[in-house]
């Protein structure tokens, strides 16, 4: 089953460096995408908004803390949703030390449908990003252009002056031979008000395997 971006994207993955291939690529039937690394940085120092992040919280969107030097694993599975899109659903597993909460779990789905790439965020999709994604020098550039939230059974659309807007960078760092990703997350006048990024190693296991 050809993984989401490649639906989307086509031959222009071919552009990307070849060690991204992998993580944008097709996992195969009976396998996972693992990864393992530090996030040097998590959350935000702005704590007025930590209120509005403790209730993402609760659906493993975001957290309220912001922390340094932050261990995590991501892994990453096929699948078709609902709705018969192709997805990878991914959970990423943040180990805060006790100050921050302990172990945190951020659950998302990126889905092929035909608007594009959607990030569905939280267990029950409470939230949906529609992406827009380019390829450049070797890396891949995802940018929100909307965002929906669930409202029953129903998808409502924020208004843009309202919505948060996500940039997601993914690139290869061949100085440490490791993947890097970054995350912002920015609000229309207030500047950015959520953030990760960090290195990791990133590899394609039998599903059984540890």
């Amino acid at each position: 089953m050809a993984s989401p971006y490649e639906c989307i994207l086509g031959d222009e993955l071919d552009n990307l460096h070849p060690r991204l291939r992998t993580y944008f690529g097709a996992i195969p039937e009976g396998s996972v995408g693992r990864g393992q690394g530090t996030f040097d940085v998590v959350g935000t120092p702005r704590r007025w908004l930590w209120p509005a992040l403790r209730i993402l919280s609760l659906q493993g969107i975001a957290f309220p803390v912001w922390a340094a030097d932050v261990p995590f694993d991501v892994e990453n599975r096929p699948v078709v949703d609902a709705a018969a899109h192709t997805a990878v659903a991914a959970v990423r597993t943040f180990h805060f030390g006790a100050r921050h909460g302990g172990t945190r779990t951020m659950v998302d789905a990126i889905t092929a449908e035909p608007s594009g790439l959607v990030d569905h965020l939280g267990p029950s999709r409470l939230l949906g990003a529609e992406l827009s994604a380019t390829v450049r020098d070797g890396s891949l550039r995802l940018d929100s252009r909307g965002l929906t939230i669930r409202v029953g059974r129903r998808r409502m659309a924020l208004p843009r002056a309202l919505a948060p807007r996500v940039a997601l960078t993914e690139r290869f760092d061949d100085d440490v031979d490791r993947q890097h990703v970054t995350v912002i997350l920015s609000l229309p006048l207030v500047g950015r008000v959520y953030e990760y990024s960090g290195h990791f190693d990133y590899a394609i296991t039998l599903e059984e395997a540890p």
